[in-house]
């Protein structure tokens, strides 16, 4: 059938000719304009909102504040309650919003407001030393803050060979091309919008408890959406400011964050800073794995990357501690950027993994293959299908490590430096429970409705191909409905398990549905057949460890000159179990990988200490890796069935291409130069001050 296959995307021809309409991009009566205006100091008090100047334009309808907003309700974070106080927590925090008849006079009566504030000491730079450090119990996901097995200590000081490195990360920002857009309108109690987000069921639950109504009235529209990588997850401050206009001026509202907005109104991940020990005999084996992880949140709500999840779960040892620490700072609350946690915390592990290697005189890829554990290590579960060793031994055969000079800063060519560098990748399998309906009509066609939403990644036509392989019939005969709250309880487009929840529920659906039509011998009543299935029920037990496997290989160059890095090969290879759609799959995996460079590259948002402000807030200075940084790129997915999994058969892949190739292209880096570079971007400077 068709599922597997690699058809072409069903809202392809759409989204090339323009015809695909996004949520700012629906025609509207009588809409108003908000422009959000954030505050200008990073700690203090608003004691003022002069409007004076802005309500004199004719256009300007509205100037909201703290003084004039409705009371919101506490929902996911902090930060969503907009408007609430005059208390300012970070620079760029909401503190009013213009509401104006064009776009023009919104953001013209912004410039012209004046807020005045009484300014108080704050904290930006994240600090080992910090004596208000936290070590939380939990982080995000519901990993424990600290695990520990055996005694760590004693088996360092006794390990033949022992590493003790820090391993830094920056803040980073989503940039999905989309910004967060919405158009919000009331009726009554009931709350409409058209919202850009990740999953039109959560976006309607979030609404609804800040405005105190059940999530069913709230009707969420998300038809078509241009990335969002974690910054669309749940409602953002950019958002809700929309809603709130919509509600003081009784008129639907436009709101789209700019670019520079999006750096404070929209998540984004803390900086992290890893102190990775490792002991181990002098075969390799290891004694020892120890991961102090630290990262900050922002001082109004708790948020800990889970950076230190991934140390849990990979390489044998009976001694294991990880232990997560929080500093609170005067910046906006990080929250999920893609594969939160692993994409920092492997980083770490697989750079220092790639330093023990070469204090043993070992071969990196023989060092992993040595401590592949029987049970998850920190747990003792055992695991729901493990093919990281096929991935490292496929990866090393596709790429050719086997005929790799372990010696440093020796091949040279001109003035380039050439290395190769290799490193392992991890993802959990999520996956959650929602509702689907599918109906029969006595045409022959069949439509199939769920609250799923497309960022980019392929959903619709996986799901597409997921129903029909279900029903039996061809993809002509069906139609796939997605991107309303009102199709029911949902999944998020989030923690890569999208596709596999919802095609969960659209499956039980069509089997169903099946069924029923069996019990009229094959044929469909005049007034069609509808079978609505949750898969709330069907959830995977807590009695495995599941995850999604990878193994990236990377071949660079290095200017000796300018300290330039180039990535001349990334190679992937990944065990994701099965694939809806063979197409997207391998796009997806593509996608990740070139994030994973551009985050070892590219990526850092630059904290201003003494402003509490990120410097570096647009595409000119946020660096991205774009076509012309990537030449040979390979993603390859094995072949492999494992039992109890996702009600699909496959595994989450948005994010695992991501998580290990930034230590992949720093190993590299380190068999080019010599020169080890533990703090991401892997900068020319970076490569050039040692």
């Amino acid at each position: 059938m068709s599922a597997g296959s690699g058809l072409p995307r069903l809202e392809g021809r759409d989204k090339v000719t323009g015809a695909a309409r996004y949520a700012y991009e629906y025609p509207i009566e009588d809409c108003l304009y908000v422009w959000p205006v954030g505050a200008t100091v990073a700690s203090g008090t608003v004691t003022e909102v002069d409007a004076t100047a802005a309500l004199a334009d004719p256009e300007v309808v509205a100037v909201v504040d703290h003084t004039n907003a409705p009371r919101l309700r506490p929902a996911v974070t902090a930060d969503e309650l907009v408007l609430q106080s005059p208390t300012v927590a970070y620079r760029g925090q909401v503190v009013a919003a213009v509401v104006a008849t064009t776009l023009e006079a919104a953001r013209e009566g912004a410039e012209q407001l004046l807020v005045r504030y009484v300014e108080h000491p704050h904290k930006a730079v994240l600090d080992p030393d910090d004596p208000d450090l936290e070590q939380p119990e939990t982080t995000n996901a519901g990993f424990p803050g600290t695990s520990v097995k055996g005694d760590v200590d004693a088996a360092l000081a006794a390990a033949d060979v022992a590493v003790d490195h820090i391993y830094t990360t920056p803040p980073e920002h989503n940039n999905p091309m989309e910004t967060v857009a919405i158009i919000a309108r009331w009726d009554g109690e009931r709350l409409l919008v058209h919202d850009s987000n990740q999953g039109p069921w959560a976006a309607a639950t979030g609404y609804g408890m800040l405005w105190g109504i059940p999530a069913d009235q709230v009707d969420v529209v998300t038809e078509h959406v241009g990335g969002g990588f974690g910054s669309k997850v749940w409602p953002t401050a950019g958002a809700v400011v929309a809603t709130v206009a919509a509600r003081v001026t009784g008129r639907p509202c436009k709101l789209m964050l700019t670019r520079q907005q999006m750096y404070t109104m929209a998540p984004a991940r803390t900086a992290t800073r890893s102190r990775i020990r490792l002991g181990a005999r002098r075969d390799g084996t290891l004694t020892a794995i120890d991961h102090d992880a630290l990262q900050y949140s922002s001082v109004i709500h708790e948020f800990v990357e889970q950076t230190g999840s991934a140390t849990r779960t990979m390489y044998a040892s009976d001694n294991l501690r990880i232990r997560h620490r929080l500093a609170r700072l005067n910046l906006p609350t990080p929250r999920v950027m893609r594969a939160p946690g692993k994409t920092p915390g492997m980083f770490a592990l697989e750079s220092a993994m790639d330093e023990l290697a070469y204090a043993l005189g070992m071969d990196p890829l023989a060092l992993r293959l040595r401590n592949e554990p029987p049970t998850e290590p920190a747990t003792g579960l055992p695991f729901g299908g493990r093919h990281l060793v096929d991935c490292l031994r496929a990866g090393a055969d596709k790429f050719g490590w086997a005929s790799r000079d372990p010696t440093p800063a020796v091949r040279r060519r001109g003035r380039w430096l050439f290395g190769t560098g290799l490193a392992s990748a991890v993802y959990p399998v999520y996956q959650q429970g929602g509702t689907a309906t599918a109906r029969a009509s006595p045409d022959g066609t069949f439509d199939v409705s769920v609250a799923a939403v497309d960022i980019g990644t392929g959903a619709r036509t996986a799901l597409w191909q997921a129903v029909a392989d279900a029903l039996g019939v061809p993809p002509s005969r069906v139609s796939v409905h997605i991107g309303r709250s009102a199709f029911g309880q949902s999944s998020l487009a989030g923690g890569s398990a999208g596709t596999a929840s919802w095609g969960g529920a659209v499956r039980k659906a069509c089997f169903e549905l099946g069924r029923r039509l069996a019990e009229h011998g094959g044929a469909v009543p005049v007034d069609g057949l509808e079978v609505t299935a949750d898969t709330a029920a069907d959830q995977l037990p807590p009695d495995h460890a599941r995850h999604s496997y990878g193994a990236h290989f990377c071949a660079v160059r290095v200017d000796a000159d300018t300290g330039q890095v180039r990535v001349d090969r990334l190679l992937g290879v990944f065990a994701h179990g099965h694939a809806l759609n063979a197409r997207t799959t391998h796009s997806q995996l593509l996608g990740g990988m070139v994030m994973g460079l551009s985050i070892a590259l590219c990526e850092q948002t630059i904290v201003d200490p003494r402003l509490g402000l990120f410097v570096n807030h647009d595409l000119a200075q946020y660096h991205i890796a774009t076509n012309a940084d990537i030449r040979g790129l390979e993603a390859h997915s094995l072949e492999h069935t494992d039992d109890d999994v996702t009600l699909v058969g496959g595994k989450g892949i948005g994010e695992l291409g991501i998580v290990g190739s930034a230590a992949a292209v720093a190993n590299a880096v380190f068999h080019a130069t010599g020169v080890r570079v533990r703090d991401l971007p892997i900068t020319v400077e970076r490569v050039r001050a040692r």
